[in-house]
This record gives C-alpha cells, structure tokens and sequence, in this order.
C-alpha cells in the first residue's frame, strides 16, 4: 500500500511515521511534518499547564527517543511550515505522487482540494473518542471529568468539517495500576499506530459501520487552565485501582465503532 503522511514534527509524530514506514508492506512515498507553533497558544501564561506540557514532552522523550534514534528512516520526511499542507504546491505534489491512501495525524485542517481528490482514501486520526469528546485535549478532558473510559482514538475518514467523517474504528487505551496519565497517552499512541498498519494492510476489507448518534462534550485551547491542571492531577492522587478499574468497569457498555478484523 503506497501512503502519504500528514503529521507534526514532535516525538510522538516522528515516532508514529518512522514506526508505520517499517511495515514491510507499507510504503511512504512522503511524510509532510509540520512544525508545531501552538505551544504558546494552548499555556496561555498559565504556569501548571506549561508545567504539564513539559512532563508529557519529558515521557515522549522516554518512551519514544531511543526507537526514533536507533531505527532507519523510511518514511521520507519532508519538513514544512504549519499551514503549509494547504498550499497549492504542495496539494500538486501530493496529487502527483498519487498514494493510495493518506494518513492524517497532528497535522492542521486539510481543506478544499485534498479531500475531494481522495475522498474515501483520506483517513484522519482522531486522539479522542468521537462524537463522546470533540474539539482540542480530547484525551485530556476525561481524565478532568474522571471518565477515563473516553481516553482513547478514533479513526475516521476525513472531511471539511472537524472530526465530522464517517468513524472506521476505535480503540481504547489500556490502563496500568502505577500509570501517570501521560504514560497511558504514550502507550496509546503506541497502540494506535500498530492498529494504524492493520487498518493501512486491510482496508480493502473494511465494512462500512453503523455510526454513532450522540451529542458530546466539545472544548477548545482556551478551556486549557491551571485549574484544570489541577483536577487532572487530583484524580490521579487517589489510587489509580479505585479510580480507573471501578470506572472501566462501570462503563464496560460503552459503545464504539469496531472492525472486528482489526485488532482492538
């Protein structure tokens, strides 16, 4: 399967498109890695918030720098500005390589062109579980509202409207009795990438699913506060068992879009 990638440039991006490019039956004819400017955007002044981004970007370096490091690069990166995806050139570029499928993760709002040249072959990567959580930290927000369960990725297809397309299939991250919460993120883009390549090598396969009917919590940058730093730490200052396992079990009916040729 020939593939483009539409992602960022951070660790958890740089991961994500080295490790799908080692898939023997994958190929990247490009990956578009947009550089990331909305850091001072998202803290905002807020001093626990800026506090929490530099202990996630402490846990990317953990989990993922030694595999970005030490493994070849077969994902042909191609460095550009935020926004850029956008631009004539490079929308003639991505045209003419002609891909099978493209792969959206972390990257801006694809708009105009894109989405109707490769309308059903343009998969977006949703970290959130759509339609539960929508709009920004939507792996950041059920922990706030102590609904773990809602942690999770939801694969889509893309189109103009924002995590709006038809979802694929999703999954939910997977917990550990001594996680701190931006491990468990990490551990999920871990997984959501190998599923990512089971989706890529089947999708001739996959089923056309009945989609969710529900109207969710929706949040933006600005919703991102030192008081909501707060409350998702205190959920974690209790026993993660009594807070995450009683709650998973709980809401064990959750209902998700699911390939049951996938992996879950």
């Amino acid at each position: 399967m020939n593939i483009i990638i539409l992602t960022g440039d951070q660790l958890r991006h740089q991961y994500f498109r080295k490790r799908l490019a080692l898939d023997p039956s994958i190929n990247v004819l490009a990956s578009y890695c947009e550089s990331n400017n909305r850091i001072s955007q998202i803290i905002n002044g807020n001093q626990l918030a800026e506090e929490h981004l530099r202990v996630r970007h402490q846990s990317e370096i953990d989990f993922f720098q030694e595999f970005i490091s030490y493994t070849e690069d077969n994902s042909n990166p191609r460095p550009i500005g935020i926004g850029e995806i956008n631009t004539q050139g490079i929308i003639n570029e991505i045209i003419t390589l002609s891909p099978d499928l493209i792969i959206s993760y972390g990257c801006s709002i694809i708009k105009g062109e894109l989405l109707n040249v490769f309308k059903g072959r343009f998969l977006n990567l949703h970290l959130g579980l759509s339609p539960y959580y929508t709009g920004s930290g939507t792996n950041y927000w059920p922990f706030v509202n102590n609904e773990p369960e809602y942690c999770g990725v939801t694969f889509m297809h893309i189109d103009a409207g924002i995590d709006t397309g038809e979802v694929i299939h999703q999954i939910q991250a997977e917990y550990g009795k001594t996680d701190h919460p931006v491990v468990i993120g990490n551990r999920l883009i871990v997984k959501m990438t190998r599923v990512c390549a089971d989706l890529i090598n089947k999708f001739n396969d996959l089923q056309v699913m009945p989609q969710l009917k529900f109207d969710g919590r929706l949040y933006k940058n600005k919703d991102f506060s030192d008081e909501s730093v707060k409350v998702y730490y205190q959920v974690f200052s209790k026993s993660v068992k009594s807070v995450i396992d009683k709650k998973v079990k709980e809401n064990i009916s959750i209902t998700l879009v699911q390939q049951e040729l996938l992996e879950k």
